[in-house]
């Protein structure tokens, strides 16, 4: 199974972007997905979550600026991201719970990263 970001770049503070992750391979399920970031010298954390339901969870740093979605018909995720700050620059990652079709157990799989700056 691979997990790998698209649209990361560069914005001035206050615009938009929208990030991508296609999980391909041998999937059976996808369950939870999630995205996180990794700001140079700080730890990885949490930023957002979606279930195979569509229920969503945010940190409160970008509640009302970021939504986060799925295609469960393409095992693809996104991240809508409004409103940029500088402190949102960061590496994100995508995270997934999949099920195999070898043993239909779910493993967590993690992308490559995305970079994200946001800078005058």
């Amino acid at each position: 199974v691979q997990l790998v970001e698209s649209g990361g770049g560069l914005v001035q503070p206050g615009g938009s972007l929208t990030l991508s992750c296609a999980a391909s391979g041998s999937i059976f399920s996808v369950n939870v997905m999630a995205w996180y970031r990794q700001a140079q010298g700080k730890e990885r954390e949490l930023v957002a979550t979606i279930g195979s339901g569509d229920s969503a969870n945010y940190a409160d740093s970008v509640k009302g600026r970021f939504t986060i979605s799925r295609d469960n018909a393409k095992n693809t995720m996104y991240l809508q991201m409004n409103s940029l700050k500088p402190e949102d620059t960061a590496v994100y990652y995508c995270n997934a719970r999949v099920a195999t079709t070898a043993s239909l157990i779910f493993f967590r799989f993690w992308g490559q990263g995305t970079q994200v700056t946001v800078s005058s």
